[in-house]
Order: structure tokens, then sequence, then C-alpha cells
């Protein structure tokens, strides 16, 4: 919630937090959620305000529902101008496929020698300073969860007169993720992620911003990975290693159980 809200242009403020919990659900367990949530709203600089507790029949639900809405605030000096045309440039602010690779290897309890932690992070902390300094060179922001990075593009150029190009040797994915995948035959572009954005900027901002992005929490790791382009309308192509064109489609289901 915290990342919908800042990738929208606002400043997150306060959260409400719903929980549906399943009748026989350790309290330990419980315990150990409240605690993480309260770090990641401090962490977040955000206050958890209000919110309802109820308690089903066993069978009713997989242990624990939780549902968060949040309010924000627009800096008046912020405009988000969604004119995206070609030659604009898109950046990430680090390496994807974290998160559902670390989930899914925790939930199957899969004997895999990896350092694979989750990469989800309070995303106001690395946006809302770009915005201040760029409130009209940064032309559309999103962040990249359930879908995977390749959702996220082919809802930008989708029925839209522009296309987008990205190359496969500049999306940052780390070695583990990319050993994970090829052991399971998944795709880290459709991979979930809860850190990472995508931004579409003027061209002649990009190395500007992608030097800014990299000095902030959670920015150390980003890339200019594509851009907008005047050919292949409403389609994303890859551009891979070895100089082929692959089109990368609209997923037509889940790699993954729903995690978020």
């Amino acid at each position: 919630t915290v990342n919908d809200l800042t990738v929208a242009g606002a400043k997150p403020m306060y959260i409400s937090a719903g929980f549906i919990i399943e009748e026989g659900l350790s309290l330990d367990v419980l315990d150990k959620i409240i605690v993480s949530m309260k770090q990641a709203a401090e962490k977040a600089g955000v206050m958890i305000v209000t919110g309802d507790t109820k308690v089903v029949e066993k069978g009713s639900a997989d242990r624990i529902f939780i549902n968060t809405s949040g309010i924000g605030i627009f800096h008046e000096n912020l405009s988000i101008e969604n004119d995206i045309s070609p030659g604009d440039k898109i950046l990430i602010n680090g390496s994807i496929g974290n998160h559902g690779i670390a989930v899914m290897i925790a939930r199957n309890e899969l004997k895999l020698q990896s350092n694979i932690a989750s990469d989800t992070a309070p995303l106001n902390l690395l946006i809302l300073p770009l915005l201040e300094k760029y409130p009209s060179e940064i032309k559309f922001m999103r962040d990249v969860t359930r879908g995977g990075l390749a959702t996220v593009l082919n809802e930008i150029c989708g029925h839209r007169e522009f296309g987008i190009t990205v190359k496969e040797k500049q999306i940052p994915i780390d070695d583990d993720v990319k050993a994970v995948c090829e052991i399971l035959g998944l795709d880290p572009l459709y991979i979930a992620n809860e850190g990472k954005a995508i931004f579409v900027v003027r061209a002649d901002a990009a190395d500007e911003i992608l030097d800014i992005m990299r000095s902030l929490p959670y920015g150390e790791n980003a890339a200019i990975i594509g851009e907008i382009s005047e050919m292949n309308k409403s389609r994303v192509v890859m551009r891979t290693g070895i100089g082929t064109g692959r089109i990368i489609d609209m997923p037509t289901g889940e790699q993954l159980p729903r995690i978020c």
C-alpha cells in the first residue's frame, strides 16, 4: 500500500489493516506478523491508525488474510505527467524476481542452497526525493508486483501508439535467482517483486536520474533497461544477448500461486 501511494505521487501517511483469522492460528504466528508490520510501518514512516479483526471457522481461510488501504498526501509541486513518447527511457531500481522466488522456496520447503531474500521495501524512501528533484522529468511510475516486469511493461504500451524495447543484458537479475529459475523452468520477467518500480523518464534526464537513484535507499542497483519505441506498437520486444528479438507477451496465467 505504501508503494501504491508513492508511485501515484503521494506521500504515504496512514494505513488501515483488516485481519481475517482462521480459527486455530497460533498466537506466536500472529505476534510475529504484527511485530513485522510495526517494524515495516516505522521504516516507511507511516502510521497504522485503524483496522478490524474477524475470526472465521477452521477451514474457511488459509490461516490468515490481511488487507490494507492507505491515505497519502500529494506534494503541491508534484505533477506526474503521462505524455509518454518515443525516445523516453525506462528505468528500474534493482534486481527482479527475488520476492517471488524467496516465497516459493519457503512455501515449498525446497532444499536449494541460496541466499535469496525478499526485496520487500518502502519505495517512498527512494521515490519521493526523486519527485522533489525531477517533478516533470519523471513521466510514469508503477511498482512491479504480481505478474512481474513483463506485465507492467505490457500495461504501459498496451493499446498505445508506441511500443517498448528492452535489452536482456541490462535487466538486473541476481545470479541465484537466475539459477533457481533455470532449475524450475521459470521466467524471472514474470516473477513477483515487492520492492521494485518502473520509471519512464525523459531521455535527456535519464542518466542524471539514474545516478541520483543509485545514491538513494533501494536504488543501488538501478539500471536503464530500455526505451519507448515508435516500432512494434503496443508490443514489448526484448533484444536478447545474441541480438535477436523476443516478444514479451502479457501472461495468460501465473507461474506461482498468488502471493500478494
